[in-house]
């Protein structure tokens, strides 16, 4: 079921009602919400629920058998064996249904390139919708539990939920259990303030999404599969277009979700932070999809050893995080590469960055020059890194990196206007948010600023907005 469906709207009407009918009620709402979110992600393939009940069933016995450890040398080694055996369970799932294919394939091609033959196994594997999301969420209890920063939960119903949630099931934020959690084991209160900002996320995102995203990604589209017949200038354009479509469609995503949670008294994690103002990767890697930034962060690479073992092992344990990071979005070399490139440029920008401003470049201490020249070198990175993530093969990616350059063609300048009228009111936003600091500005201002703004943006939704339901981008991940 996608957001920005008729069908969509319809359930989350019906749903609403209920929820705030039960209100005073938390195990019946607990039990609307659970039944709300396997519909919702039941309505693409309803046998699919069985994954996320495996996933949810597993995580949660051995979340209570984790609690029930004491300390001492067997009882380490139980716990070990519970922590792998969740594991095990849950990668095991997500690398069946997502990776099969990409190393059957990648494994034929090597044996053929030593002289070997070797018949590659062919099986009609469907990629469960949000499978990366809800897995890195359920697998971060188990690991929160086993380290014992979380203390289990004996309640099935309101772990489900947590695994659950049908704002963000599907395409995050990747939650957490300390954050997501405790917010559906109590009471729910829904103020008016919530409801503001609720409703500003919700048409925000949907602007975002159907408007800016929707509209640009055409020119990207366009390109990209025929991007021989094009000019140099042409692929820069697309790739501007590519990097405001999937910052428009993925943040506007988690808007969504985000807001339709306030207005349901939930409170998500920010999972997007004005990544294109970022000045260096890691600043990027602050801003952009913070839920699973974050997540590979503690996870991963800090448990790899972080930046403990000194500058080579810390530069190691850098690639291998933005390796696998790639890989989690997709199984194709493209997004290995996007990862290992992302790898690289972290590795460098600590080697050869010696005035690193990114928590507060603006404070005075820093040449105005020098940040703006940040600021536009990592946007150039971004787009380079975009890029290759768009290619649907090396091949592709190499021959469009060849390609760039001012030459024009008779499509340029409508490609060019399509690609400013829609981000106009994306940069005005978000100028207006950087300047201030502050996501939710807009919300913040007198009901006679609001309603203007909120107007004109629905109006938008109604005359510029894409009327077919084009699936998010992150679905595919």
């Amino acid at each position: 079921m996608l957001f920005n469906s008729l069908v969509f709207v319809g359930f989350f009407i019906v749903v609403y009602g209920l929820y705030l009918l039960v209100a005073r009620r938390l195990r019946l709402q607990n039990v609307l919400l659970l039944v709300a979110s396997y519909v919702f992600y039941g309505y693409w393939d309803w046998r699919f629920l069985s994954l996320i009940a495996i996933s949810t069933l597993t995580d949660f016995i051995i979340g209570r058998a984790l609690g029930r450890q004491g300390e001492g040398p067997e009882a380490f080694r139980r716990r070990k064996l519970l922590l792998a055996t969740s594991m095990v369970v849950n990668l095991s799932l997500l690398g069946f249904f997502k990776y099969f294919g990409f190393f059957a394939d990648s494994f034929v091609k090597v044996m053929h390139a030593f002289g070997f033959q070797a018949d590659a196994i062919t099986l009609n594997i469907i990629l469960p919708v949000g499978i990366s999301f809800y897995t890195f969420q359920t697998m971060s209890y188990t690991i929160d539990v086993y380290r014992r920063r979380l203390e289990p939960t004996d309640n099935l119903l309101d772990f489900a939920v947590f695994v659950a949630f049908f704002p963000q099931l599907v395409a995050g934020p990747i939650e957490r259990a300390r954050n997501l959690l405790p917010q559906v084991m109590k009471r729910r209160r829904i103020t008016a303030q919530q409801i503001n900002a609720g409703l500003y996320l919700v048409l925000w995102g949907y602007f975002k999404k159907v408007v800016i995203a929707d509209n640009v990604g055409k020119i990207a589209d366009t390109v990209f599969a025929a991007h021989g017949e094009y000019a140099g200038l042409d692929v820069i354009i697309a790739v501007l277009a590519f990097s405001v479509q999937i910052y428009g469609d993925f943040s506007g995503y988690s808007d969504i979700a985000r807001g339709i949670a306030r207005l349901m008294g939930f409170e998500l994690m920010v999972n997007f932070r004005l990544p294109y103002f970022a000045l260096s990767p890691s600043d990027f890697w602050r801003r952009w999809h913070i839920s699973l930034s974050s997540w590979l962060r503690d996870y991963l690479y800090i448990p790899l050893g972080g930046n403990r073992g000194g500058a080579l092992r810390t530069q190691c344990n850098l690639l291998v995080t933005m390796l696998l990071g790639g890989l989690w979005h997709g199984a194709a070399w493209p997004f290995v590469i996007w990862g290992a490139f992302h790898g690289v440029i972290l590795i460098l920008y600590r080697i050869f960055d010696r005035r690193p401003c990114d928590e507060d470049p603006w404070n005075g201490r820093h040449p105005v020059a020098l940040v703006v020249a940040k600021m536009l070198l990592m946007s150039c990175l971004t787009l380079v890194g975009w890029l290759i993530f768009r290619s649907t093969s090396v091949a592709q990616m190499g021959q469009m990196l060849g390609s760039l350059s001012l030459a024009t063609s008779p499509s340029t300048s409508g490609f060019l206007a399509t690609l400013v009228f829609f981000t106009a009111p994306l940069v005005i936003v978000q100028v207006w948010q950087y300047v201030t600091r502050d996501l939710l500005v807009l919300t913040k201002l007198p009901v006679s600023a609001r309603v203007p703004i909120y107007a004109f943006l629905f109006v938008w939704i109604l005359i510029f907005g894409v009327r077919e339901s084009l699936e998010f981008i992150y679905f595919q991940f």
